[in-house]
């Protein structure tokens, strides 16, 4: 049996799979067989000789593929995603076998589905590949690119949206805003009860690695989130980040740490304080004037 044969035999064997992870992320049929089907182009011009898991390989080429076009999706904001809401059990002529309608169908609903698109790509991908394929966080950032430290707070934020039936919206609505920025002005002035009036029961304060070497640890509970918050945050700025009501601080004009909020019914429910350099230049960030 030549290489070629074999390399095909084995992405044959793959493709149910390789199917599955794609539309789970895509959210489309059509999309997700473009996807294998450029996995399959990009093997037979990839040097496979030192890969010992090619399982693996492929998966991380198809998430990157998906990667490239959701983010695709987003700069061409009028084109809408192609879900595709026919049942799973109606299957027309040339649809995908059966075993791929098994593993897609699965965890997907139109509902799911709806909601995911309202995701950032990167947390629309790391959510999928570790929330429903167990794919480790170090190899989800190798597909970011981001730390996992980074790569595990982007599943965070899409898992809170995903439970919560929370959509992100393009952009964040002025009641959103006005929640940081009060939640900011408690934080100067030291207003501990107007903080945990503002913080969900059950918020929580996260960091990254470098924030965690700074000696920032993760914190539970409004009121203990409120008494880190009380009387700091002096220095840091209502911003715009990704899309999301957050806050920066700068240090002669760069970025150096940013605070990401989620917020659900009105409340801050997760903050989450990013220091890694690397992390904080592949955000967008606009401190409004």
């Amino acid at each position: 049996m030549d290489e070629r044969t074999w390399l095909h035999d084995r992405f044959e064997d793959n493709r149910p799979h390789l199917r599955a992870v794609a539309y789970r992320i895509l959210g489309s049929r059509t999309d997700a067989e473009d996807a294998v089907q450029e996995a399959w182009i990009r093997l037979q011009r990839a040097d496979t000789s030192t890969v010992d898991n090619l399982g693996g390989w492929l998966s991380t080429v198809v998430s990157r593929v998906c990667l490239d076009m959701l983010r695709a999706r987003r700069v061409r904001p009028d084109d809408p995603t192609p879900l595709d809401a026919r049942p799973w059990g109606e299957r027309a002529a040339g649809d995908p076998d059966p075993e791929y309608e098994a593993l897609a169908s699965e965890t997907v609903g139109l509902a799911l589905l709806v909601v995911m698109d309202t995701l950032s790509p990167a947390e629309r991908l790391a959510f999928v590949l570790h929330d429903m394929f167990a794919v480790p966080f170090n190899e989800i950032a190798v597909v970011l690119d981001v730390t996992p430290d980074a790569a595990r707070q982007h599943a965070s934020r899409a898992r809170r949206r995903v439970q919560g039936g929370t959509p992100r919206t393009d952009v964040p609505d002025a009641h959103h805003r006005a929640i940081v920025d009060a939640f900011l002005d408690a934080s100067r002035r030291g207003a501990f009860d107007a903080l945990v009036s503002m913080l969900h029961p059950d918020a929580a304060l996260r960091a990254d690695a470098i924030a965690q070497r700074a000696g920032v640890e993760e914190v539970l509970g409004a009121r203990s989130v409120a008494d880190v918050f009380a009387g700091r945050a002096k220095a840091a700025e209502l911003a715009v980040i990704d899309d999301e009501p957050g806050a920066v601080w700068r240090q002669r004009g760069v970025p150096r740490a940013v605070f990401l909020f989620t917020i659900v019914d009105g409340r801050v429910s997760d903050i989450e304080l990013v220091m890694d350099d690397t992390t904080i230049e592949r955000l967008h960030i606009v401190v409004p004037e």
